[in-house]
């Protein structure tokens, strides 16, 4: 149950973040499994994994965003990109 909660309280914080801001969170976290996987249960190796993680997640995270674009939501609750208003 403490497991459901803390993936519930996590999605809905990054509810509201851009592409790549998401990135960043999920790369960064990633990267720092990755890192003591690949490297030892070392706080460095988890600490330079995250950093790499991070940039790697936000450069992919702001590559799928369209600039001049938003994304709407209609009255029957589908989401759509316009040009920004």
């Amino acid at each position: 149950m403490r497991k459901f909660a803390l993936a519930l309280a996590v999605a809905s914080a990054l509810a509201g973040c851009t592409n790549a801001e998401k990135g960043a969170v999920i790369g960064g976290v990633g990267g720092a499994a990755l890192g003591t996987a690949a490297g030892g249960n070392d706080v460095r190796n988890a600490v330079v994994g995250g950093a790499i993680g991070a940039v790697a997640g936000t450069l992919i995270g702001a590559a799928t965003d369209r600039r001049g674009y938003c994304r709407y939501r209609d009255r029957h609750g589908r989401i759509f990109e316009a040009r920004c208003r």
